[in-house]
């Protein structure tokens, strides 16, 4: 058997065969019921793709190794990557204020880039009306907290990073996402609303199995989750995130991959850089991001030190699943991803005090605590999440509808009873 090696300690770790690997996937999209997936193996410089089942439920076109899906958020990583090219060129500066690179006023000189590109601008996650202008939904936007404090994931932020990219080179983002970083990785471009677009897929609730979505995505969203790529193609960005000289210089990729202080990404990771998550910790951290679509689950993680990529696609929502028993299936051979914590150790169940009902907001989202017949519950503009159960290291489950489980959901901030914001899904909504 071949071997790769490991770069940790010089030792090499089996390399995993291709019809190791394609059992494995196929056996876990039928336990999860999802249509079709995709995964990427790079160790040692040697890659492997497999695949398995089709593009859209009931249809009879297989998922093949060029099949694009839309990644999701794992577009950012490749808006970061075109910044930091441009950073690299001395065409911007990672502390420039935005609106000086932008040559506008009205903006705060605290919204610089780097503050951007690591979701710690404090703006709130999405645009209100995404058919409008960007600078004015920034400009309007209530943040979540004071710029360079704190993390809370932004798409409202990535879309005001697309414009500086824009700005500086003169093209649109999609010209520049692809001149400067798709083209020359030999991949082609696929956008989420392109007819080539892998579908996405709710989840199987019926015998006819999964129903396939649509995708929406506004265009202005474009540079935070426009992209629709292969897992193959998805190990060739995470390729460039190796640290060995390549697109980036290794200044400019340690400056990129470096964690930024102060940003920890509640719910998301156990760290972040300039566009780029930390999952573990010390020797054992691999950079990478997570993307969902409409429909879609795609992961994408990088060992530098192992010399290691994965990175799966699935064209269903239960995707999210699936990879979390395809971690724990690697494990077993010999590649031992990070799993994220989502709670202290030893935490204890604890009463809700009262005084933590209410309304939490982020932008247009409304995050309210009330109580109801499970105890407590959490809605979500409309959807209701039951048997909210609080600990004492402030984190709280709710009861996820489509599966039944508890399922870790975020965590208080403030004093118990005085809570003042809750961190849900890495973003923070403050009390209304």
């Amino acid at each position: 058997m071949q071997r790769a090696e490991d770069g940790r300690d010089g030792a090499a770790r089996p390399a995993v065969a291709a019809e190791e690997l394609s059992a494995l996937l196929t056996r876990l999209t039928r336990r999860h019921g999802v249509p079709g997936a995709q995964l990427a193996l790079l160790q040692g410089g040697e890659e492997t793709v497999v695949q398995t089942g089709v593009t859209r439920q009931g249809g009879a076109d297989p998922m093949t190794a060029a099949s694009p899906v839309p990644i999701g958020s794992i577009t950012k990583l490749a808006t970061a990557t075109v910044v930091l090219a441009l950073v690299a060129d001395d065409d911007l500066d990672l502390d420039e204020p935005a609106g000086e690179v932008l040559g506008v006023a009205g903006l705060a000189g605290e919204l610089t880039v780097r503050r951007l590109l690591s979701h710690t601008s404090g703006l709130p996650s999405d645009p209100v009306d995404g058919t409008g202008s960007c600078l004015r939904e920034v400009r309007d936007a209530r943040d979540v907290c004071p710029a360079g404090t704190a993390f809370s994931y932004s798409n409202l932020g990535y879309a005001l990073v697309g414009s500086l990219i824009e700005a500086v080179t003169g093209m649109t983002w999609r010209e520049a996402v692809e001149a400067i970083l798709l083209r020359p990785l030999g991949l082609e471009p696929v956008y989420v609303a392109d007819d080539r677009a892998v579908p996405g897929h709710a989840r199987a609730t019926g015998p006819a199995g999964a129903r396939p979505v649509e995708q929406f995505l506004p265009p202005m969203l474009e540079p935070a989750g426009a992209l629709a790529l292969s897992a193959g193609a998805l190990a060739e960005l995470g390729r460039v995130h190796l640290g060995k000289p390549g697109l980036l210089d290794v200044v400019t990729a340690a400056d990129m991959h470096r964690p930024v202080e102060g940003a920890e990404p509640f719910g998301l990771a156990d760290g972040w850089g300039l566009g780029v998550a930390h999952f573990g910790a010390g020797d054992e951290t691999w950079l990478g991001h997570d993307g969902n679509a409409d429909g879609t689950s795609c992961y994408l993680r990088i060992d530098q030190a192992g010399a290691c990529v994965v990175a799966l696609t699935s064209n269903s929502v239960a995707g999210s699943d699936l990879w979390h028993d395809l971690v724990g299936e690697l494990d077993t051979l010999g590649i031992s991803l990070p799993v994220r914590a989502t709670r202290s150790a030893g935490a204890r169940r604890v009463p809700l005090p009262g005084g933590d009902f209410g309304t939490y907001r982020n932008g247009a989202v409304e995050y309210t605590i009330r109580p109801d017949e499970t105890g407590a519950a959490l809605d979500v503009d409309g959807e209701v999440f039951p048997e909210l159960e609080r600990y004492d290291d402030a984190t709280f489950t709710v009861r996820d509808p489509a599966t039944g489980r508890a399922t870790p959901c975020g965590r208080f901030r403030g004093e118990p009873g005085a809570a003042t914001a809750v961190d849900i899904g890495g973003r923070i909504a403050r009390r209304d």
